[in-house]
């Protein structure tokens, strides 16, 4: 039979993709697993398997070419066997002939699978296209909740309620062109698509989301002098034992406490789905942009399983090498700027999560303690939590901050 193989789905924030090769020629064969074809995108790297063991019958793509999820890529004629009983036939000599070959099935004609999508990637019908330029909406503007990310008509009229809600129906109108070069010199940088996808999702993310963020410090220096212990013992495995793996088991506590913070509306905004996994998202600096791999099952691993899952994601992040199922699915998101400085920041949410903790760098401070009645010198970390007023309310979200803080204090729930 005559399979015909596509472009899958390759995760949130990647529409296309650019071949960079293709390992199969025509009247090859291939086995089920085996690579058809390499992608590269401004995210990540990824080898496309066969579904199916078989000839290569056409072979549809080639280096450079870009395509776009449900291209047709291959046609492979599998091994899959319809009859495989010799048929007798009779003829007036009563002589025994071989059976006719069951001719193959015609190939459907290639598809046009991109009629939907427009400038940017955005994939929407022309009814949305033609109503959203009428109406002077950019629809890069709006996440959608179809099929492969597809904006339905649904997902435009809630855009416009929004804007009809706060006071106007239209985005910002285009900005004129401004030459800084007549100030001085300049020098033109071209955004990469992960600037550009990140840009949008937030910029869409802080205008739709009424966020709070709400702020807390954790004395940490007994989990710091337990971290210090653990590292030696990862040394040893080659595992860096950092402190965001704390931070992430932590989460998971307050998320089974407080299940709020672990939901997502529907998309109907009537409904909250709450999530009975624990999957935590982790901003990743790379060169091309922040990408937020997902680390999944985060509760069922200890601290030195974190540990190393995250020097390899991390490690692949940065070099494009992440899988398309690894930068989805994640269901509470943290981004740490803990290495670098800062006393406190803002983050976006990450739809369709409802909360999002930002971390920033311990210091130690001097605290009172009125035992003693003395200043003693403590490891302090600030953390603040942004989140959906819509699903959270402030009392939870200081209820959240608060027993986070708390587990930060007390090692012990951290020792295996």
């Amino acid at each position: 039979m005559i399979k015909e193989i596509t472009l899958p789905d390759l995760g949130e924030g990647i529409d296309s993709a650019v071949i960079s090769e293709v390992p199969v020629t025509k009247g090859g064969r291939v086995t089920k697993g085996g690579v058809l074809v390499v992608l590269e995108s401004d995210k990540a790297s990824m080898e496309i398997p066969s579904d199916y063991s078989g000839e290569i019958s056409e072979v549809l793509v080639k280096e450079g070419d870009k395509v776009s999820t449900g291209d047709l890529l291959f046609k492979i004629e599998t091994e899959d066997k319809i009859d495989t009983e010799p048929k007798e036939v009779v003829d007036e000599k009563n002589s025994l002939e071989k059976p006719e070959k069951e001719p193959k099935p015609k190939p459907e004609p290639r598809k046009e699978q991109n009629s939907l999508r427009g400038g940017d990637n955005v994939f929407a019908s022309p009814g949305v296209r033609r109503l959203a330029r009428e109406l002077n909406i950019d629809l890069g503007l709006i996440l959608g909740s179809g099929a492969k990310g597809r904006i339905t008509k649904e997902d435009l009229h809630g855009h416009i309620r929004l804007k009809m809600q706060t006071g106007s129906t239209q985005v910002n109108p285009p900005k004129r062109p401004i030459d800084f070069s007549q100030w001085g010199d300049v020098e033109l940088q071209k955004l990469t698509k992960i600037n550009k996808i990140t840009g949008k999702r937030l910029q869409a993310a802080w205008q739709e989301i009424p966020h709070v963020t709400q702020c807390n410090t954790a004395d940490i220096t007994d989990l710091e002098i337990f971290r210090k212990e653990l590292k030696e013992e990862g040394r040893q495995a080659g595992t860096k034992v950092t402190f965001l793996p704390f931070l992430m088991r932590a989460v998971t506590f307050v998320l089974k406490e407080i299940p709020r913070f672990n939901s997502s509306l529907d998309e109907n905004e009537e409904n909250l789905v709450v999530k009975d996994y624990f999957h935590i998202g982790v901003a990743v600096d790379t060169p091309s942009g922040l990408m937020v791999p997902s680390v999944r099952d985060v509760d069922k691993k200890t601290i030195l399983d974190l540990s190393k899952e995250l020097m390899d994601i991390s490690e692949r992040a940065r070099n494009k090498k992440l899988r398309p199922d690894e930068l989805k699915g994640s269901s509470f998101t943290i981004s740490s700027l803990g290495g670098i400085g800062g006393t406190g920041f803002s983050p976006i949410v990450n739809p369709p999560e409802v909360a999002i903790l930002g971390v920033s760098k311990s210091e130690w401070k001097p605290v009172y303690n009125k035992d003693n009645k003395d200043f003693v010198p403590r490891y302090i970390l600030p953390f603040s939590l942004s989140y959906d007023h819509r699903v959270v309310d402030g009392a939870s979200g200081a209820v959240f901050v608060e027993r986070l803080s708390a587990i930060l204090g007390d090692p012990e729930l951290f020792k295996e």
